[in-house]
Formats: structure tokens, sequence, C-alpha cells
């Protein structure tokens, strides 16, 4: 069973990256550490964000995890009908490429797929920014469960397979990290389980050798997305340096931040997340009547979905 403590370092620290993150996000490498010399900084907000709002990403996870809480497991209905309840409430944020999906009136079992027929790209990083409550819920049933589920989830939005396998990847390398294992040496496994038509691509972004400049795609795409948070975890000790590192790629900066205080969270746990991010941390639901969490409420959650 995960440890309550990762499970909840899991779940904080993807609002953390992504609160810390959202500040920044389009912005060129380099600005974080040109904000804050010292490599981790405070929750300064900015772009729109106010300190330590989480964005779409956390909203969206909760969602996730409320649903898989109420309904006593995986109701694909049921998730879809909270986003489309929080996307129609006009929420500060939504991708571009999620809010299609939501918004088109389709039902819930065809409204990505028909998204994906008509234009052609549906490869963007929205399935992963939601991943911690899943991947906190179904790592205790193994990996076949956990990728699983991650593939069925992402494709509520995602109609292009290589965002379900990055996910069911994000997904098992997390339940790796949350039974106190080291995720990267997971990384083989998680990959020969993945899709044989995706599994080439995604086992070239995710070598031990990958680097962000290495990526062809804005790491708004699934691809550099997942192997930038890998990236910051390999490349550093702490889990304020692994979101440091990431902030300052530029770019999609608040989900980039939030794949990778996921995992920087299952693997240093909960008292690795310093309390000057998690004192300002809140998380608004637009179309639930008010709502705003507080880092607390996501612990309370966190330990729900890990069954403590």
């Amino acid at each position: 069973m995960p440890t309550t403590d990762r499970a909840v370092g899991a779940v904080l620290g993807s609002a953390v990256g992504d609160a810390l993150g959202a500040p920044f996000e389009f912005g060129l490498p380099g600005v974080f550490r040109e904000r804050f010399p010292d490599g981790v900084g405070t929750m300064c907000g900015g772009g729109g964000w106010d300190p330590g709002e989480a964005t779409d990403d956390t909203q969206m996870a909760v969602l996730v995890g409320e649903s898989l809480i109420e309904r006593g497991g995986l109701d694909l209905p049921d998730i879809f009908g909270r986003f489309r309840r929080w996307a129609v409430a006009e929420p500060k944020d939504i991708g571009l490429q999620t809010e299609d999906v939501l918004m088109s009136g389709d039902p819930w079992d065809t409204a990505a797929a028909l998204h994906f027929q008509v234009n052609g790209r549906a490869a963007g990083n929205g399935s992963l920014m939601r991943a911690s409550t899943s991947a906190v819920y179904f790592a205790a049933a193994g990996r076949e469960v956990t990728m699983s589920a991650a593939r069925r989830i992402a494709a509520l939005t995602h109609g292009d397979g290589a965002a379900w396998e990055g996910t069911a990847v994000l997904h098992e390398l997390v339940r790796v990290a949350l039974l106190g294992d080291d995720p990267l040496t997971a990384l083989p496994a998680a990959l020969a389980a993945v899709h044989p038509a995706h599994r080439d691509r995604w086992s070239t972004v995710l070598a031990p050798h990958w680097h962000p400049d290495d990526a062809t795609e804005f790491n708004g795409a699934v691809w550099p997305c997942l192997a930038s948070a890998v990236w910051a975890l390999r490349t550093t000790t702490s889990f304020e340096a692994a979101l440091a590192a990431a902030i300052d790629l530029g770019g999609d900066t608040d989900t980039v931040a939030a794949v990778t205080g996921l995992l920087a969270g299952a693997v240093h746990g909960s008292a690795a997340i310093p309390s000057r991010w998690t004192d300002p941390l809140h998380v608004p639901l637009p179309g639930f009547g008010g709502r705003v969490l507080s880092a607390d409420d996501l612990r309370d959650l966190a330990a729900t979905l890990a069954g403590s």
C-alpha cells in the first residue's frame, strides 16, 4: 500500500507546482531563477493569478479525485459531467482542446474521439496535469490497473493515444514512487507496457540522456511535458530543486511543474514541501458552489484516495 505521506506529497506537490509555475506561463527559459536567484522562490502571483492560486490543472484533478471517492471507483460519465459543469462555469483558465471537447455537446464517450477525427491533433498535456488524484487512488491496484485507468480518464478529453500512453506511464511511475521505490528504475517496465504504436517515441523522450533542449514540440505537448518532469526529477535531489528546474524551462510552466510536483512529491514525501508554498495555496472550483480548497483540504483528499 502507498504511504499516506507520499500520497499527500503527490497530490499536494502537484498543486504546489501548478500554483508556483502559473505566473511564469509562456515565459522564456531562465525567468524563474532571474526572479529568484536563490533557486527556490515564493508564491509570487502574476499573470492573472493570485499568490498560491491553483489553475485548471489542480481544479480538474480535484474533480477526478472527488468523483472516485463519491462514486466508489471509476465512473467515467460522472467525471465527464463534473468536467463539463466546471467548464460551463467559465474557469479562469482552460485548455483550448479540453474546452472544445467539453463544450461540444457530444456524449461523454464520443466527444474526444470526434474532436480528434476533425482536428487530427489531440496530444496536449491536459491529461497529465490532472493525474495526481487518480494516480494515488489506483496505485494499490498494481501496474495493469493503474495504467488502464489512466488511459480511460485521459480519453475523456484527448483522442490521441499518445496522451493516453503518456498518462499511463505517469500513473505507473507514481505508483512505484508511492511504494517507496525509485520511479526512474521503473521506466523500462512502464515503457514495455506502452502500446506498441507509441512505444518508440515515448522510449526516446524518456531515455536517460534526454534533455529538454532535445524537444521537438512546445512543452504544452504531452511528450516534452512528461519528459521534462522526469528530467527535472532525475537531475535534482530535492522537491524544491525539481520544481525550480521545471519552471525555469519556461513555456507551459504550470503544467510541467504540476507533473514534476506530482512525481517529486511522491518521491520526497509531503514533509519536503515547504510551508511557504502550502500556506497560501488555494484551489477555486468554479461551478461547485464557490468552493475553495486549502492545502489541508488537499491533504485530506489525498489521504482518503490512498485509503488511509
